[in-house]
């Protein structure tokens, strides 16, 4: 019989049996292995709001904290809020993770992010 994926759509190979998660979208229960994983890192105060905070702020200089979340979907929310597409069959073959954008670089810090030292950055690959 013919397979969709190499993997099965699970990423298991030779555990029996993995627990199972909550997806942060719906509550549905989700193999670990299988669900989709996203680590995701935002300002606690969103961006409008920054300004006002800074201004009303008694310290200087003061970096706002982060907020770091580890989102897990099972595969029908991943596909419907567009955390993954659906690939065509010839696609689906490619394992290599897809292309990053980088990000551009501005001069000046935002409202509410420390200034970074110089030298500091990303690597040049």
């Amino acid at each position: 019989m013919t397979f969709k994926r190499r993997n099965g759509g699970r990423n298991k190979h030779g555990r029996g049996h993995v627990d199972f998660i909550r997806c942060s979208n719906c509550a549905k229960c989700c193999p670990k292995d299988k669900a989709v994983k996203r680590f995701i890192v935002r300002n606690i105060v969103e961006q409008a709001a920054v300004r006002d905070v800074q201004e009303a702020c008694v310290y200087d200089g003061y970096v706002l904290p982060k907020l770091y979340t580890k989102m897990q979907y099972c595969v029908s929310c991943a596909i419907h809020s567009h955390v993954v597409r659906v690939r065509s069959r010839t696609d689906r073959r490619n394992r290599e993770p897809p292309q990053r954008f980088p990000r551009r670089r501005d001069e000046m810090p935002k409202p509410g992010q420390a200034p970074r030292p110089a030298g500091v950055g990303n690597p040049v690959r």
